[in-house]
């Protein structure tokens, strides 16, 4: 019989090894290595892409090779085009951009693992495509173009969004939010893609599984979840009287606390320093008071501390960005991740099949239909 594991969850065990992160409160959190404060303040998005596919920090004849490569993938066919066109506004974004990845994997298929980099890089740079796409011709009715200069996808996200070319300050946020966001061990989606990738699913798939699971409430989408509770409150006080509130009704404050980290996320400074800039840019930094009132209420009361969700929900109010589409953000930065543990697990692959205790009936005798009560 196989050994009962303690803790709802799987929380606290180790179900694998990889290479590419360590998080914790001590090792804080790093990629490979590298501490996330040094990856954010220097490196950008297509560098720590390129550290976590390829293991190391490109040279710079290889980082610039990487983003023309991913600049000349980032256009759709015309034939997913449609597909996207026919998903009305109503839809979910994140079961738009699973859609997505999957009709590309329809079109593009993944000839073979030994070439698995070429998808992984197709799918890298197509996702701000596919969701914007979308989200501009659905709400918009334009039917706009993919094709511009930028040459990261932080800029090319936010000008195609916004069909005009960012400021130096808001590629540079978004640039770090992606590096924030690109990796975070075992998390849900991560497992579920390893789990996919065991069974020798293609790669395609396995991200479609990921997306999936980071669709659910519990995983991603608590930046949309923190926006849509501080864009209620205009003052720190009317913030701290309703955080007050909710606590005393023992509701759920979402963006507060982490099933690894016990005293910080150590992204969130990050993203919180980025968020007070934009503000002050904005010229009305209420919504920055705001939040700075309800992480001072949360850790005097319940000693918890904003994750890294919780900021980037006033930092992406800042840069203009529609709060449907913060989760999808998250997709955009983590298909690096996620494929380069579909590789680790391809490399020394076992499928991933725990057991379960049974905790039905020890035995059951059949009953004949028509003695069936």
């Amino acid at each position: 019989m196989a050994k009962k594991l303690e803790g709802a969850g799987l929380r606290g065990q180790v179900a694998g090894e990889t290479s590419l992160c360590t998080v914790g409160q001590e090792e804080g959190l790093a990629y490979r290595g590298y501490k996330i404060e040094t990856l954010a303040e220097k490196g950008t998005f297509e560098e720590i892409a390129y550290l976590l596919l390829y293991g190391k920090l490109p040279n710079v004849a290889e980082l610039r090779d990487y983003k023309e490569l991913l600049k000349s993938q980032r256009d759709l066919p015309d034939s997913l085009k449609k597909v996207l066109r026919e998903i009305p506004a109503t839809a979910h974004p994140m079961a738009v951009m699973g859609t997505g990845c999957a009709m590309l994997g329809n079109l593009e298929p993944e000839d073979s693992i030994e070439n698995q980099m070429k998808s992984i890089n197709r799918m890298i740079a197509t996702m701000p495509s596919i969701v914007t796409y979308w989200y501009r011709f659905s709400h918009d009715n334009e039917d706009i173009s993919l094709i511009n200069d930028e040459d990261t996808m932080a800029g090319h996200f936010l000008h195609i969004l916004h069909s005009k070319t960012p400021s130096d300050l808001h590629r540079r946020v978004m640039d770090a939010s992606l590096v924030l966001y690109a990796e975070h061990e075992f998390n849900a989606s991560t497992f579920t893609a390893r789990v996919c990738a065991s069974t020798m699913s293609d790669i395609f798939s396995c991200v479609v599984a990921a997306i999936g699971s980071l669709k659910g409430p519990l995983h991603g989408g608590a930046n949309e979840a923190a926006m849509g509770m501080i864009e209620n409150w205009k003052t720190q006080d009317e913030a701290k009287d309703k955080i007050l509130g909710m606590l005393a009704n023992k509701e759920k404050i979402m963006g507060f606390g982490h099933a690894i980290y016990s005293e910080s996320d150590p992204r969130n400074a990050i993203i919180k320093e980025f968020s007070k800039k934009l503000s002050m840019e904005y010229g009305d930094d209420s919504l920055y008071q705001v939040s700075e009132a309800i992480e001072k209420v949360m850790w005097n009361e319940k000693k918890l501390f904003p994750n890294a969700d919780f900021f980037h929900a006033s930092a992406y109010f800042y840069l203009g960005i529609p709060t449907k589409l913060f989760t999808p953000i998250f997709v955009m930065s983590r298909v690096s991740g996620w494929t380069a543990h579909c590789m680790e697990q391809r490399a020394n692959n076992r499928i991933i099949r725990p057991s379960a205790e049974y905790t039905g009936p020890e035995s059951a005798e059949w009953i004949d239909i028509e003695d069936r009560e």
